[in-house]
């Protein structure tokens, strides 16, 4: 088994005085892809925003690349090599497409010409505003932006969701080129079928809690049921 980049132990999580987590648990190892599945409401974006450090109020650990990162600020969880394309896209609308992208940019393997190649869309758009773009669009620029901090994890948050069948398609063709190229990414998505071939482990969430971990073979008719309402 490859060294464990992310380890989420025991992690709960409070907004204000109501808790949305209780006993998160998942791995994610170098050059995988886990899937993180549960209902709307579970906790899955709530873990994200925890693991990220968007959340004030947490408790248990978060090991990410080697270093505890529960208690710090997510400027400081992004620097150690994190990258979030968060759900509902936020690219910043009066920014060009060029300015989007490399407004977070660190050196790295990724650079803008290595963005267009994997994006051409976004290569033909460099110049437009960004609220100008198509809602695939600017899931591209979204998740070439992360791309551009040169992430150790890359974490997509419903990266396909509310987008046209073929859009869909051409994000899962670039999460399955950078899975192959040994990104190690977490997926959070509810299109089973492209999701669970190029995932090497899934994590369930019921309430708040981790209650399944294991290979996405495993993932039968009954937890599907259960715990996904498929």
């Amino acid at each position: 088994m490859t060294q464990a980049l992310l380890t989420v132990s025991n992690l709960s999580a409070h907004y204000g005085v109501s808790q949305a987590l209780f006993d998160v648990n998942l791995t994610v190892h170098s050059g995988q892809a886990v899937a993180l599945m549960g209902r709307n409401g579970m906790g899955k974006t709530t873990t994200v925003n925890a693991i990220c450090g968007l959340m004030a109020s947490t408790s248990g650990a978060i090991i990410f690349n080697g270093q505890s990162c529960l208690e710090l600020p997510s400027y400081k969880v992004a620097r150690l090599g994190l990258g979030l394309v968060p759900e509902g896209r936020r690219c910043f609308a009066n920014l060009t497409v060029r300015e989007n992208l490399l407004m977070a940019a660190r050196p790295g393997e990724w650079d803008l010409a290595k963005i267009c190649g994997l994006l051409p869309r976004l290569h033909e758009r460099l110049n437009q505003y960004a609220n100008t773009l198509s809602g695939g669009e600017q899931q591209m620029l979204a998740i070439g932006r992360a791309l551009l901090t040169n992430p150790k994890l890359l974490i997509l948050d419903e990266a396909t969701e509310g987008l046209a069948p073929v859009i869909k398609q051409e994000i899962w063709r670039i999460v399955a080129t950078l899975k192959q190229a040994g990104q190690a990414i977490l997926l959070i998505d509810k299109s089973l079928a492209e999701l669970l071939p190029i995932t090497d482990a899934c994590v369930l969430l019921e309430r708040g809690t981790t209650v399944w971990q294991g290979l996405p073979s495993s993932l039968d008719a009954n937890l599907r049921h259960r715990y996904l309402g498929i």
